[in-house]
């Protein structure tokens, strides 16, 4: 361990718009991103949940849209940001990670067993998404659906129904993880509930516009430049795909000198195997982990099966298109 002097980096923006149905949350994020890139929409792509809203937006420029299809888990949000990541995507913008809470909640609804201990199950899948998106080399941003109610406001002495959002439909506490939040309310107009920044908390309420991604852009860019730690990283190239495979049919084939790599600690923890899992680079090494812990083949198979597909979709990079479909579905 060594104490250092503190030091403002250069950092990529991570951050939330959470706000009610019509409050304008994938129209601001653009807009957002077109600031963050200086105008270049073509390096902002949106991991769309929506059924395709993000197209009816297509008139602000040639940004990059990759289609997500029922059913949201972490892993396939993983996927998706890792797949914009390899394009060489500026910024990503996640609408929403809503449908990832919702996905999360029904899981945790279909377990047998005690509620309160089937909880220590879906942490680890919510970590490995929100992980994801603060360790991404993009700036990030996630929208968030409210709960919606219904006020009456009095306008010309009448009593006119306006509709507000309430809580995220969210883990409670997830906005702590953001740099920077907005409340977008049902007029399209911004407050700051969460500002690292500096820049815009306690400040009159504001619509979102180019220039709001430029001043956070600036302020990303005002620190010095952090350190870039050096990776022995094995690239897949398209001569060399990796092999689409069964694991349970891949086991017979393994060659046995495989194993002979991973050393069994004494005592090994499911959390020590899933850890192990997302640090799987190559299909060998998932497989000869899988067969080294037959105790924990079937509680973790998801994450096994995740993360042989995103090691394999991460060898076809052709799974982008621009204001289109991806294939990853």
């Amino acid at each position: 361990m060594q104490l250092r002097q503190s030091e403002r980096r250069q950092a990529k923006i991570k951050m939330a718009l959470q706000g009610s149905a019509g409050s304008g949350k994938t129209f601001s994020s653009l807009l957002l991103a077109k600031g963050l890139t200086n105008g270049k929409l073509s390096k902002v792509a949106i991991i769309d949940t929506e059924n395709g809203s993000a197209d009816l937006y297509a008139h602000l420029g040639n940004f990059n849209v990759l289609s997500l299809q029922p059913p949201f888990s972490p892993q396939k949000y993983a996927e998706a940001i890792q797949v914009c990541e390899d394009a060489g995507m500026e910024v990503i913008i996640i609408d929403s990670i809503s449908h990832c809470w919702d996905y999360l909640l029904d899981y945790h609804s279909s377990l047998a067993g005690n509620s309160f201990t089937n909880w220590a199950k879906i942490k680890p899948l919510e970590k490995l998404f929100i992980e994801k998106i603060l360790q991404a080399k993009a700036h990030v941003i996630a929208t968030m659906r409210t709960k919606q109610d219904y006020v009456l406001n009095q306008k010309d002495g009448k009593f006119i129904p306006e509709k507000v959002g309430l809580k995220a439909v969210q883990r409670d506490g997830l906005d702590y993880e953001f740099t920077l939040v907005f409340d977008v309310d049902i007029k399209h107009f911004v407050v700051s509930n969460k500002d690292r920044t500096g820049l815009f908390m306690g400040k009159p309420e504001f619509t979102i516009s180019e220039s709001i991604g430029l001043q956070i852009l600036d302020w990303c860019n005002s620190g010095s430049v952090p350190e870039k730690k050096t990776q022995e990283v094995q690239e897949v190239t398209k001569s060399e795909p990796l092999p689409r495979v069964q694991l349970d049919e891949a086991f017979q084939k393994l060659p046995s000198d495989i194993n002979n790599n991973y050393s069994v600690p004494v005592k090994v923890s499911e959390k020590d195997v899933y850890e192990a899992i997302q640090n799987c680079n190559v299909i060998a090494e998932l497989i000869a982990l899988y067969k080294q812990f037959p105790q924990f083949q079937e509680s973790l198979r998801v994450d096994f099966e995740a993360r042989k597909s995103l090691i394999t979709n991460l060898s076809n990079p052709n799974n982008f298109s621009q204001n289109g479909k991806s294939r990853i579905q």
